[in-house]
């Protein structure tokens, strides 16, 4: 947090808060779904999300470890400081997911999104919240999440078709 550029601090922060919850995946999701009308996207991105979210508040709950502002109140954090515990990051988690799901259905948008989904989860870190290899640990658990669902669906699809019809 000693790396902070005041100018850089409304940056982001607004990273940050895009990435609660996953919602600016979602919405860069639905817009590009609706753009290419391919909504089959917008539901994998959806479920890819929810997942790595759900995974990443399971394993939190398991290593239980304290974000950095608990064990270093200086410097504050610049947004407030979540409840739960910083192993992974959740914002990683579901921007790896979803940039990795999108980027499964639009490779030409791939390294744009793999960017944003760094400045999201690098937002967690700048912003006093996260260790850096709780970042590390949600985008790896987010490319796993999202390379398994789409694994998943793709054999189950394959397998569907492959089934004659009663």
């Amino acid at each position: 947090m000693h790396h902070r550029a005041g100018w850089l601090n409304p940056v982001f922060e607004g990273l940050s808060y895009a990435g609660r919850l996953g919602l600016l995946w979602l919405v860069l999701a639905a817009v590009l779904a609706a753009v290419y009308r391919r909504w089959g996207v917008l539901l994998m991105t959806f479920m890819a999300v929810a997942l790595a979210d759900f995974t990443a508040a399971a394993i939190k709950a398991l290593v239980d470890r304290p974000r950095p502002p608990v064990r270093y109140p200086l410097p504050k954090a610049l947004v407030p400081v979540p409840h739960d515990a910083s192993f992974p990051s959740g914002h990683a988690a579901t921007s790896f997911a979803a940039a990795t799901m999108l980027s499964f259905a639009f490779p030409a948008l791939a390294p744009a999104l793999l960017i944003l989904a760094a400045a999201v989860a690098f937002s967690r870190v700048y912003v006093g919240v996260h260790y850096p290899l709780d970042i590390v640990g949600g985008a790896v658990l987010g490319v796993l999440v999202a390379t398994a669902l789409r694994r998943l669906v793709r054999d189950r699809l394959q397998l569907r078709r492959a089934t004659p019809a009663d």
